[in-house]
């Protein structure tokens, strides 16, 4: 009988907290977009010249109006950008083009307030579909944010990552300090942090949601981006709460090169040590979102070994933490191993069935195995009071390969339900 331990890590510790890397300001206002009177309103800008940009977004046919605008700016900067502009309580999104009128005219307004151009400026929002944003209140929120409102401190990054929630029931945060090999006598002290939010209609693809990753590294837009969509594929790409995929999907990551030193360069150990910590954190935000799930009271993390590559390792293991079947199971703290065995042969990789051969595969739920080629007899009150915790840990082994790969979701719950039957769209 196979015994599966967790598959290592080797990525950096994070410090579960905001920490605004040298080179950026950050701030956040009320500006009226959300009922409730909460922050509403934030900004992301440089300090010096403009930081390397690379962005994922999501693959839903419906993109809204600031996944447009900034897929736009992106292209016309060459990948460079001196702000982002976050609004929460509307997403934006579907609004036609009065939507993406609005949308240009506060890039314009925000654009005039740091004295840049207006192609200089990104735009990520979220909230409900359909509406439109309150240019007027935005402008006025504007003008007083900038610049007494934004500040190049710890806190300021916070109240962003705050601004951004809507159902999400606590801000999320990561941050990490690696020193970067130079070659020379000394190495390069960086900071990479991030902030994300989205605990609802969050599905690979990529995982509904939004996110701001920050760092102080030098480096350009071209060799930024090589990192971003990896690092996308095994984390946020891994993600999955309710099987749905939203309008307003974007993950940036923006390098000021403030820090200083040598540019990271391709195949440099620099970009590499980079990449890790850059991983580490966007890791971090994936198994916060998913933990807060809506309605969730469980973390679910799936790992996946043995597979006929990591591609194929990814999906069984996003297949599994997809399951609502698996999912109910969990919150009943039921060790019903089927499930799991049924998930994993649902896995497909660019519209192909996963090889998975069941005489092979293994089969633990925290830590326990309870399948290995063939049922294992176990205590089962015994696996069910392990699953009684705030993360269960699903371990797969497919006996066919060296792939691995894993994926975070949560536990499916009557909260979840009664919370989306009442979310006014």
């Amino acid at each position: 009988m196979r015994r599966l331990e967790a598959l290592p890590n080797d990525l950096p510790a994070v410090e579960l907290r905001a920490r605004l890397p040298a080179g950026f300001l950050a701030g956040a206002a009320a500006v009226g977009i959300k009922a409730s009177g909460r922050l509403d309103l934030g900004v992301l800008a440089t300090t010096g010249q403009p930081a390397s940009v690379a962005g994922t977004f999501t693959t839903n046919g419906a993109p809204a109006a600031p996944i447009r605008l900034t897929r736009k700016h992106l292209a016309t900067s060459a990948g460079y950008a001196s702000a982002v502009l976050s609004t929460s309580g509307c997403a934006n999104a579907a609004t036609g083009p009065a939507g993406d009128h609005d949308q240009t005219a506060l890039a314009a307004a925000l654009a005039d307030r740091l004295g840049v151009a207006p192609e200089l400026t990104l735009a990520i929002s979220t909230g409900l579909i359909g509406s439109r944003l309150p240019v007027e209140a935005i402008r006025d929120g504007l003008a007083e944010l900038i610049p007494a409102g934004l500040a190049a401190t710890d806190v300021a990054f916070a109240a962003l990552g705050e601004q951004m929630r809507t159902t999400d029931s606590r801000a999320k945060a990561a941050s990490v300090e690696v020193r970067l090999p130079s070659g020379g006598d000394a190495d390069l002290a960086i900071v990479v942090s991030g902030i994300a939010k989205g605990v609802g209609m969050i599905h690979p693809r990529m995982a509904t949601m939004l996110a701001l990753v920050v760092t102080d590294a030098p480096i350009s837009p071209a060799t930024v981006a090589t990192i971003l969509g990896p690092v996308v594929t095994r984390t946020w790409n891994q993600l999955t709460v309710d099987g749905d995929t939203s309008t307003n999907d974007t993950v940036l990551l923006l390098a000021s090169g403030a820090a200083g030193g040598a540019e990271v360069v391709p195949g440099s150990a620099a970009l590499t040590t980079l990449a890790n910590a850059i991983e580490a954190v966007a890791r971090s935000l994936a198994r916060q979102q998913a933990a807060d799930g809506e309605g969730a009271t469980t973390l679910i993390t799936c790992q996946a070994s043995g597979a006929r590559d990591d591609a194929a390792a990814r999906a069984v293991a996003r297949s599994v933490v997809a399951s609502s079947l698996l999912k109910a199971a969990i919150h009943g703290r039921d060790p019903n191993w089927g499930r799991i065995v049924a998930a994993a042969g649902n896995a497909m990789v660019d519209g192909r069935p996963v090889a998975l051969d069941p005489d092979l595969l293994a089969v633990a739920i925290a830590g326990v195995t309870v399948f290995d080629g063939a049922p294992i007899d176990f205590d089962r009150a015994t696996v069910s009071r392990l699953m009684d915790s705030g993360e269960v840990l699903l371990r797969l082994d497919l006996g066919l390969g060296n792939g691995t790969g894993e994926a975070f979701g949560c536990d499916l719950t009557e909260a979840y339900v009664i919370e989306n039957s009442a979310y006014s769209t």
